[in-house]
C-alpha cells in the first residue's frame, strides 16, 4: 500500500470501515492525464513482491503448467474461448457477468505448447480467456457481446496501448452453429453498433488453451495489483472508449433488440407486465411511498442495519422492484452476509440492474439502481463468497418486494423459476 492509501484507510476507520473495506474501492492515487504516454504493461509485474524477479519480469517455473482440456461441456458449466486484448481486463469484466461461473487468462493459437508469458506472442499465441458459464442464465453470444463491448473491437492491431495481434481481439467456434453466431452477430454490430468503423475481431476454430501463470489470475483482485490494475486501465483508455460507445450498458442488451422486443435478454417471458412501467412524480411517490422507502429509493439513503424483514427471508422465491415489479435477485444468489442487508451474489440475470459510480464517500463505490423503474437499491461490494464469485450486492429491503415460489406463475413471473435451481 503507498503512503496516500495508507492515510485513506486509517482515516476511512475512524468512520467504521474495516481496512479491507476501505481499499476495496479506492481508485488509483494518481490520475493519468490525457497526454500520458503509452504504458508498457509488463511494468505492472514489479507490484507483487512475493515473485521472484529478474530484470523487470517476475521468474515463473513453466513446468508447472498444463493445458486446460478443451471440451465445451463440464459438470460446473460450458466453456468458450474469446480475445479482447488485455487478459487481465476481459478477465475481470466476464467474471463480474452474471451467468459466468468462472474466467481464466491464458494463451491459445500458436506454434508452441506450454507458452510463458515471456514467449507467447513471438510464438504467435494471443492473449484469451476461457469462461465457465451457465447455459440456463447466459447464452454463448451474451458472452460475446459483452466481450467486444469492453475493449475495441475495431483494432486490428492491438487494443489501446498494448500492440500487436497478441493483443488484438477474436472470437473462437468448435461447430459451425457457433460460427454462424459469430459471424451474424458481427455483421449486426457492423449495421447496427456505436462504431464508426467496422469491426476487426478474428474469427478462428477454437485451438488448445493454455492457462497464464498463476500471478496473472485475478490480477484486478490482487491486494498491491488491483491498484495497477485500475491505474493501467484507467490510463490505456478502455474506460473511456467503452463509456464512448456503450455509456452504462456494459452487459449483453442490445439497445436496437430491446427497441423491437421487450423482453430484458433472450430468455422467452411471456408476461413482461413490468415493462411498460412510466415512473410516477416524486410529489406522487411521496404520497405513495413510506418515508423510509422515498428516502431510499428515490434520494439514495440507506436503512438501517437488521431493519428489513427481507434480511431473514431465505425460502424459494424471487426479490422484484418495490414500484415497477422488475425481477431483480433470485433467492438460489441470496447469502446470509453478517452485515444485516439482504445480500446476494449477482443480479437474477444479465443487465436486470445497472451499476454507476458513487463518490459520496471518501471512495469510490459501485452504486446498484434498477433499470426500468431507476431506484436506487444499494452498493457492490468485493467482500462476497469467493467461491460464487466475491461479489456481494448489498441491497435495501425496503427496495425490494419479495414473491415467493407458490405465487410466482400467478403474479406473472413463471419464466423466472429457473432461475431457483
Amino acid at each position: 500500500m503507498d503512503f496516500t492509501s495508507a492515510i485513506v484507510a486509517f482515516f476511512l476507520s475512524l468512520f467504521g470501515f474495516t481496512s479491507d473495506q476501505a481499499l476495496t474501492d479506492v481508485p488509483p492515487t494518481v490520475a493519468p492525464s490525457a497526454t500520458e504516454t503509452a504504458i508498457d504493461r509488463d511494468d505492472s509485474i514489479n507490484l507483487n513482491p512475493a515473485e521472484e524477479m529478474i530484470g523487470d519480469e517476475p521468474k515463473f517455473n513453466d513446468g508447472d503448467k498444463s493445458p486446460v482440456p478443451v471440451a465445451s461441456g463440464s459438470k460446473n458449466g460450458v466453456t468458450m474461448l474469446v480475445a479482447g486484448g488485455c487478459f487481465w481486463c476481459v478477465e475481470a469484466d466476464l467474471e463480474k457477468t452474471p451467468g459466468v461461473i468462472d474466467a481464466v487468462s491464458g494463451y491459445a493459437g500458436g506454434t508452441t505448447e506450454n507458452p510463458s508469458y515471456k514467449d507467447y506472442s513471438q510464438n504467435g499465441h494471443r492473449e484469451v480467456v476461457l469462461a465457465t458459464y451457465d447455459p440456463s442464465q447466459i447464452s454463448f453470444e451474451d458472452i460475446l457481446i459483452v466481450t467486444l463491448k469492453n475493449t475495441d473491437p475495431t483494432d486490428d492491431d492491438g487494443t489501446f496501448y498494448d500492440r500487436g495481434d497478441n493483443y488484438s481481439a477474436a472470437f473462437y467456434f468448435e461447430n459451425d452453429e457457433q460460427k454462424n453466431i459469430i459471424n451474424n452477430l458481427i455483421a449486426e454490430i457492423d449495421t447496427h453498433g456505436p462504431y464508426k468503423k467496422q469491426l476487426a475481431i478474428d474469427v478462428a476454430e477454437r485451438p488448445e488453451f493454455y492457462p497464464a501463470e498463476d500471478f496473472h489470475q485475478d490480477y484486478y483482485k490482487g491486494t498491491l495489483s488491483k491498484f495497477k490494475y485500475k491505474h493501467y486501465r484507467n490510463a490505456s483508455g478502455r474506460d473511456d472508449f467503452i463509456a464512448e460507445h456503450w455509456g452504462n450498458n456494459r452487459g449483453p442488451l442490445l439497445p436496437w433488440r430491446q427497441d423491437n422486443d421487450t423482453s430484458l435478454n433472450n430468455t422467452n417471458q411471456a408476461n413482461n407486465h413490468w415493462q411498460p412501467y412510466v415512473k410516477p412524480s416524486k410529489d406522487e411517490l411521496r404520497q405513495t411511498l413510506s418515508p423510509l422507502a422515498f428516502n431510499v429509493t428515490q434520494e439514495s439513503g440507506t436503512e438501517r442495519a437488521h431493519t428489513s424483514p427481507l434480511n431473514k427471508v431465505y425460502e424459494r422465491g424471487i426479490y422484484v422492484d418495490i414500484l415497477s415489479g422488475e425481477p431483480l435477485y433470485s433467492s438460489r444468489d441470496k447469502f446470509d452476509s453478517h452485515t444485516g442487508w439482504p445480500s446476494f451474489t449477482k443480479s437474477i440475470m444479465p443487465g436486470a440492474v445497472t451499476e454507476h459510480e458513487d463518490h459520496k464517500l471518501f471512495f469510490k463505490r459501485i452504486e446498484v439502481r434498477s433499470v426500468i423503474a431507476d431506484n436506487h437499491l444499494g452498493h457492490i461490494f468485493n467482500d462476497g463468497p469467493p467461491e460464487r464469485g466475491g461479489l456481494r450486492h448489498c441491497i435495501n429491503g425496503v427496495a425490494l418486494r419479495f414473491v415467493p415460489e407458490a405465487d410466482m406463475v400467478l403474479e406473472g413471473y413463471g419464466d423466472f423459476l429457473v432461475t431457483l435451481d
